[in-house]
């Protein structure tokens, strides 16, 4: 028997899939999303959670942003 589910795949550069694995880390574990890793970079995710990652790793690159004093 096959057992389908409906999610995102997420491919990305390492750090950014570690950012994210830490950030489902960092959820309870009824809130966790990932699905499965699939591979260093890839990873299958919870359909639900899209607009959570993207403002996320938004706020992270803001913190991680040098705007050049004037």
């Amino acid at each position: 028997m096959v057992n389908a589910i409906k999610g995102l795949f997420i491919s990305c550069d390492i750090p950014m899939a570690q950012f994210i694995v830490n950030l489902n880390a960092s959820m309870p574990p009824s809130e966790r999303f990932i699905v499965h890793m699939l591979d260093p970079t890839n990873m299958f995710v919870q359909p639900h959670v899209a607009h959570m990652i993207r403002s996320k790793i938004g706020e992270f690159r803001d913190q991680n942003s040098y705007e050049k004093p004037q």
